[in-house]
């Protein structure tokens, strides 16, 4: 049934889910990659879409901003819909010149600062972790496809702007070994631990914390297609 968020009915929604941040980078996935494209979401402009690639079913929504909406949208998605696993496509700052602008990083695992783990659940640790099955999978698509993808942990923030006397990306970088940042991952990894399901993450490097390089908030809706390929290519 509909939730304040969603208002999907059930059977409308596959059992798996990708899931940008920018719904309508979630339109264009949508629009370019499926047949048979249904609509099952607008409230709050939060799209949601479910067709079929190469005649499998799948679905794709927005995710919005930040842990608390991520963390709203994927929990409904498990416990309302069905939902089995969720791919979180993204992007995300290069704390490390390893990696650059368009570079396509599969998370192992994710650090935070943030309470979101331990309020909700009771989870103290500071890392949570993909699901290892659905990762292995990612990672074996994309060698199917040729594209090259870096694996490590990436930071999910909760803030996007950081003032004097906040932590550096490079105590970052140097204490937690993270070689990105953005934002959700954290609390998607641990909404599918407490509740028994999968989640991993793709993230497509949009800008650069060391070069100071940058992408276009255009190309970050409209490009970025490598990492949708790999994670279309490991539902089928």
């Amino acid at each position: 049934m509909p939730t304040p968020h969603n208002s999907a009915v059930s059977g409308q929604i596959a059992k798996t889910v990708l899931m940008p941040g920018d719904p309508l980078r979630a339109k264009m996935i949508a629009e370019t990659f499926l047949e048979n494209v249904v609509q099952f979401n607008d409230v709050r402009n939060m799209f949601g879409y479910t067709g079929t690639y190469k005649g499998h079913p799948i679905s794709v929504m927005g995710s919005g901003m930040g842990m608390p909406s991520i963390g709203i949208y994927s929990f409904e998605l498990y416990t309302q819909y069905g939902v089995e696993s969720i791919i979180r496509i993204g992007s995300a700052g290069a704390y490390t010149d390893q990696v650059k602008l368009y570079d396509v990083v599969l998370a192992d695992s994710a650090y935070s600062e943030s309470s979101f783990a331990s309020t909700a659940f009771g989870y103290p640790e500071d890392v949570q972790y993909p699901d290892p099955e659905l990762t292995h999978r990612l990672e074996e698509a994309a060698f199917k496809l040729n594209i090259p993808i870096t694996k490590g942990r990436i930071h999910s923030s909760d803030v996007f702007y950081r003032g004097t006397g906040s932590t550096t990306f490079q105590e970052i970088y140097r204490d937690h070994a993270c070689v990105a940042v953005e934002m959700e991952s954290f609390a998607l990894f641990a909404n599918a631990r407490y509740l028994n399901k999968k989640a991993a993450c793709l993230v497509t490097i949009s800008d650069s914390l060391v070069t100071h390089e940058a992408t276009s908030a255009e190309e970050r809706q409209l490009s970025f297609t490598k990492m949708m390929e790999i994670a279309l290519e490991m539902a089928l």
